[in-house]
Formats: C-alpha cells, sequence, structure tokens
C-alpha cells in the first residue's frame, strides 16, 4: 500500500504547480491558450485522446467541445485535421494529401496491409462480434487459420472477447479501439449497413 501512496503523493506535488484556471489573464488570452494546451496534449498522443484527460488541462469553466470546436476552425485549409475517433479525438492527415506522403516517403505502416482474407475476417469479426472460430467457419464455409487470426491480434485489431457458450466455452473474438483508430471509426455504430447479399 505505501508504494500506491507514494505513486499519488508524486502525482498530486507534480500537479500542484500547474495552474488550469489561469485566472490571472483575460477571457480572451484565457481561451487562447487553453486551446493551446489542448493541441498540445492531442499533438503529443498517438491515439485518441478522451474528453476527460483533455479536461485536466484547462479550467473548471472551459467546455473541451467549444475548444475542440475553435481547433477544428483555426485548422481549416490546413493538410491535417482534428478528428473524433473511438471515443476521443486525435490529429489525422487529411485523405487528399495521401498520394503526396506516398511520392515522398513510404511512411505508411506496411503492418497494416491487409491480405483479402484477412480483411474478410476482419469484417465478420467487426459485425458478428463476439465470435468464435466455428462461427467464423460457419460464416466462410471453412475453418479460418489460427495464424491468420494472430496476425490480425498481432496488428491489435482484435483481442479475446467472452467465453462462448458452446461446448468447451470457446475463446471469441472482438474488434479494437485500434480498430476504430485504423478505419476512422467514432464507435462499432458507425460501420456500414449491412445489404442482405453480404451475409
Amino acid at each position: 500500500m505505501t508504494p500506491a501512496i507514494k505513486n499519488e503523493n508524486s502525482a498530486d506535488e507534480r500537479n500542484a504547480g500547474f495552474d488550469r484556471e489561469l485566472s490571472d489573464l483575460s477571457p480572451e488570452l484565457r481561451w487562447r491558450d487553453w486551446m493551446g494546451r489542448v493541441e498540445a496534449v492531442l499533438f503529443a498522443s498517438a491515439s485518441p485522446v478522451g474528453r476527460e484527460d483533455l479536461a485536466r488541462v484547462v479550467g473548471q469553466g472551459a467546455s473541451v467541445e467549444l475548444l475542440i470546436e475553435d481547433i477544428q476552425t483555426a485548422l481549416v485549409g490546413r493538410p491535417y485535421e482534428l478528428a473524433q475517433v473511438a471515443g476521443g479525438w486525435m490529429f489525422r492527415t487529411k485523405t487528399q494529401f495521401a498520394d503526396a506522403i506516398k511520392a515522398a516517403a513510404d511512411l505508411g505502416d506496411q503492418s497494416l496491409a491487409f491480405t483479402e482474407m484477412e480483411m474478410g475476417v476482419l469484417c465478420a469479426i467487426a459485425y458478428h462480434q463476439p465470435i468464435d472460430r466455428a462461427g467464423l467457419a460457419k460464416i466462410f464455409g471453412k475453418e479460418v487459420s489460427r495464424d491468420l487470426l494472430a496476425r490480425l491480434r498481432y496488428k491489435d485489431l482484435i483481442a479475446s472477447g467472452p467465453r462462448s457458450p458452446r461446448p468447451g466455452a470457446p475463446h471469441t473474438f472482438v474488434t479494437t479501439e485500434r480498430f476504430l483508430v485504423t478505419f476512422d471509426l467514432e464507435s462499432l455504430r458507425d460501420l456500414p449497413e449491412l445489404q442482405l447479399s453480404d451475409l
């Protein structure tokens, strides 16, 4: 218990000198400073940052949503934008600049290149989660290899879900936050609607 108390005290000490309210500034300068803080936190993060985390760097009366809107407005005409993804916000390069980025250098994450079968299995998991290997075999008419599932897990796109009610209680698969970020989805509700021919 002592280490936990010590860590908690260090966090309190670390934040003790941090002025969230900025009450000595005029309202306009305070707002600009809060915008800068939010933008800096988002810029420094490689994953979406939630509202609660952003609220820690601004005053009690500040609306994180309004700060985000003002940052988005300030970014109009820039090659990147602030997008709402997976329950938080993060910077994204605008799609219209994808060819320029590819032409300059191979910056893409090759580990996220998919085979047709990987993409099919990933879609099946996304739409039917939690689903086990037997459920995937029923969809594809053949067994889905453990290696393919391991590759999707390695890419952090799927994870283990609850145990299936089938005999033996096999593991099920669900998508991850990385899946939402990779496919630019706020939540699974943003998946395109399935047509009857897709089932």
